[in-house]
């Protein structure tokens, strides 16, 4: 794992931080959010910032702007909106243990669906990986549960 840091550790570095931020992002999300969700003005605001970014620093050209692509994009923002809307639902209104737990085991059922529809076996390494969140999960609900109080 050393070698492949240091390999390229400004991704690694880069990649560390991101959890960093989404663990800070999702706490103070808790504590300071009262019960309202601001996940929609966020993404529309930060819509803006790159579109005025685009339109002001872009040096790529014209847009080619049809049906495909404007399908895709709609279904991409569909998705990471609400991705993010049931995230903050689930982090402001649910069971935050459960949604650890589910948020372990979506990136390997994820990987495991892209392996069923690209026709592509898995190797040993993802099985290992696999192994390793759903002991990680498993851990984190052990860690988090409520233990009752023998009397």
């Amino acid at each position: 794992m050393t070698a492949n840091i240091k390999t390229n550790p400004l991704s690694y570095g880069l990649a560390f931080i991101g959890a960093l931020l989404w663990a800070a992002y999702c706490i103070v999300t808790v504590r300071i959010a009262n019960g309202v969700n601001g996940i929609t003005l966020f993404f529309m605001m930060v819509a803006a910032a790159l579109w005025i970014k685009y339109l002001i620093v872009s040096d790529t050209g014209g847009m080619e702007i049809n049906l495909s692509s404007v399908v895709y994009l709609l279904l991409a923002a569909c998705a990471m909106g609400f991705g993010y809307a049931a995230w903050n639902i689930g982090i402001l209104e649910g069971n935050v243990t459960i949604l650890a737990g589910a948020s372990y085991f979506i990136p390997v059922l994820s990987s495991a669906l892209s392996s069923v529809l690209l026709s592509t076996a898995l190797g040993l390494s993802f099985w290992q990986g696999a192994v390793m969140v759903c002991a990680g999960s498993i851990l984190c609900w052990l860690a988090t549960r409520e233990r009752k109080i023998k009397q």
